[in-house]
């Protein structure tokens, strides 16, 4: 699918530039709403949507005018504020409304803010449903006639529907009982709901980063910024550290000695202790992900397939081959028997289970997992450059595959949320990849300023 506003994640960018701004983004609800009520042919009533956001200051505005959106194109609106966007997921699936919508940039800082929607399953929506929307927008706005207009409402139970939600994630006969947990909220979308999670399993819950002011998002707290987290995880002689981003969708836990675990680490302790029980079908990773954690499946005789980056192929490949685990470097895990997307607070208590089943430390689930060292860098590039129709980009890339002589690879990616050229470069020794990939970044950022 060509698109020309949706990326890997919905609608995404700086807010005050287009397309994040108010009359955009109140065509993008009209727009959608008309869509989604097209969906609703042959039924009676007003499509619903639930919207939920982040804790960015922009988030007010967007929320407004997508309100007026929806409203106009006929569609109901049920607001429930600050919310992780698995659980307006959840919820859109649990109340059974035609959509959901979220309202957030995930671990962007606050100057950016997208809107990303669910389809009635809790899946991401199609892509066939995003290009209908799309080509919508290139339509005039309209207005339905007053008797035709939605209503909008608050719902006031949402965050307490998903702290039960993610509480049911966990097995009944388990508790955290006598566990220290320092749990990082970013300053985002889960504040009011994760410290509340754990604490009421049965943990001694420290929280941090639960003071949002609309600015301080994603801004040294959470699962791209774990230094404080690791510095109060040992102040508390805690024995694990928490720490989600933005919109609580991706996971990063610290253990108690301050070594902070990614995507790939965690999706591994909660597949080693899953396998060591029953058999795994196959186990989802991304282009990203670190070929020692491929290596380690084999030797467990699991399947493992790469997806693009991002955690929506992850999960259309999960879906094609009928698997339940996948995930990816950054964070994002999903377990598809527990939930339809990835979610930071459930899959925390993913890993919880396998270490209380198990009786064994993160660092003893992980320690035969022997990452190779990666050297990822993001080159700022022009809206649209394409890389690979510079050759000296694929000369400089072939002069580091050659530089590491079979003992690592190379990835050039752009991003899907940014205007930057990810630069990837794995292997052994680190010296050998951190000069492969600086030579090849020095080569784009070259090309990109020609």
């Amino acid at each position: 699918m060509s698109r020309t506003y949706f990326g890997t994640d919905g609608v995404r960018g700086t807010v005050g530039q287009a397309p994040m701004t108010p009359d955009f983004v109140l065509r993008l609800g009209y727009a959608a709403g008309k869509v989604l009520a097209g969906k609703m042919s042959g039924s009676s009533g007003h499509p619903a949507v639930l919207v939920g956001k982040d804790t960015r200051i922009s988030g007010y505005m967007v929320e407004a005018a997508l309100e007026a959106g929806f409203s106009a194109a006929g569609g109901d609106v049920l607001l429930c504020g600050p919310l992780a966007t698995p659980g307006v997921a959840y919820l859109t699936r649990a109340v059974r409304l035609t959509a959901g919508v979220v309202i957030s940039a995930s671990h962007n800082p606050y100057a950016d803010n997208g809107i990303k929607f669910f389809s009635r399953d809790g899946f991401k929506l199609p892509d066939a449903v995003e290009a209908e929307i799309e080509r919508m927008l290139g339509q005039p706005i309209g207005c339905n006639e007053s008797a035709k207009l939605g209503r909008a409402r608050r719902v006031d139970d949402a965050q307490g529907r998903y702290v039960e939600f993610c509480k049911s994630t966990f097995p009944n006969e388990l508790d955290l009982k006598g566990m220290k947990i320092v749990v990082d909220c970013a300053h985002g979308a889960a504040y009011q709901v994760a410290p509340h999670v754990f604490h009421e399993l049965g943990a001694d819950v420290t929280a941090i980063g639960v003071a949002p002011d609309g600015f301080n998002i994603n801004d040294a707290f959470g699962a791209t910024a774990t230094g404080n987290l690791v510095k109060e995880v040992k102040k508390q002689s805690a024995d694990m550290g928490i720490a989600l981003d933005g919109d609580a969708d991706r996971l990063v836990i610290v253990d108690r000695a301050g070594k902070a675990y990614d995507g790939d680490q965690l999706l591994y302790a909660i597949v080693k202790h899953r396998a060591a029980k029953e058999k795994i079908a196959g186990v989802a990773g991304t282009l990203m992900t670190n070929f020692a954690f491929e290596k380690a499946l084999a030797g467990m005789s699991v399947p493992f397939a790469r997806a693009r980056v991002g955690d929506r192929y992850v999960l259309e490949l999960l879906r094609e081959k009928k698997w339940l685990l996948g995930g990816e470097n950054s964070g994002h895990i999903i377990c598809l028997d527990k939930h339809t997307t990835g979610d930071g607070i459930v899959s925390a208590l993913q890993v919880l289970t396998a270490t209380r089943e198990s009786g064994q430390t993160l660092a003893e689930l992980t320690a035969d997992l022997a990452m190779y060292p990666q050297v990822l860098l993001n080159v700022e590039v022009p809206k649209g450059f394409d890389w690979k129709k510079h050759q000296s980009i694929a000369d400089a890339q072939s002069r580091a595959e050659r530089s590491l002589n079979g003992r690592g690879r190379v990835l050039l990616r752009p991003s899907g949320t940014e205007p930057v050229l990810r630069v990837m470069v794995e292997g052994e020794p680190r010296e050998a990849i951190e000069s492969a990939a600086k030579s090849i970044a020095d080569t784009v950022r070259k090309a990109a300023s020609a």
